[in-house]
C-alpha cells in the first residue's frame, strides 16, 4: 500500500545558490522532500523542526563555535547522517570530516556523478568518501 511507504527527506545546506539549485534538482529525484538552507541559523532551526533522514552540506558553510560544519553537525546529533560537499581534495580534510561523523565526502567538481551513489550507500548504512 502506498500509505505505508516511509517518506524520505533531505536537508541541503550550501551558501552558493547556483550549485545548490543543481544539487536540489538531483536530490528531488531521490527524496520525497528537499529543504534548502544557506546559513548556520537556518540549518540548526531546520534540523530541529524537520528531522531529515540525511543532510548534504557544504564544508565551507560558516559556523560559530565549531571548527567546521561537520563538527557542528556531530555535536548536534552524533547519529545524524550527513554527506559533506567540498572543494578540498586533501586527504587530511576528508579524514577530519570522517572523524567528525560524516557518512560521506564528495568533491564539488564531481558531485553530480557521485551524489546518487553516495546517497544510496549512506541510506543503506554505509559510508562513501570520494577519492
Amino acid at each position: 500500500m502506498q500509505g505505508n511507504l516511509k517518506k524520505t527527506s533531505v536537508l541541503l545546506a550550501d551558501r552558493h545558490p547556483a550549485l545548490t539549485e543543481s544539487i536540489r534538482n538531483l536530490l528531488e529525484t531521490l527524496f520525497d522532500t528537499v529543504v534548502m538552507v544557506s546559513d548556520e541559523k537556518s540549518l540548526l532551526e531546520t534540523l530541529n523542526r524537520f528531522g531529515p533522514d540525511l543532510v548534504v552540506v557544504d564544508l565551507e558553510m560558516p559556523v560559530t563555535g565549531a571548527q567546521n560544519v561537520a563538527n557542528l553537525l556531530n555535536r548536534y546529533d552524533p547519529k545524524l547522517k550527513f554527506i559533506v560537499l567540498s572543494i578540498h581534495e586533501g586527504r587530511a580534510v576528508m579524514e577530519e570530516c570522517k572523524t567528525c561523523g560524516a557518512s560521506g565526502y564528495i568533491l564539488k567538481r564531481s558531485s553530480a556523478e557521485n551524489l546518487i551513489k553516495a546517497v544510496a550507500v549512506v541510506q543503506n548504512g554505509g559510508t562513501f568518501f570520494s577519492a
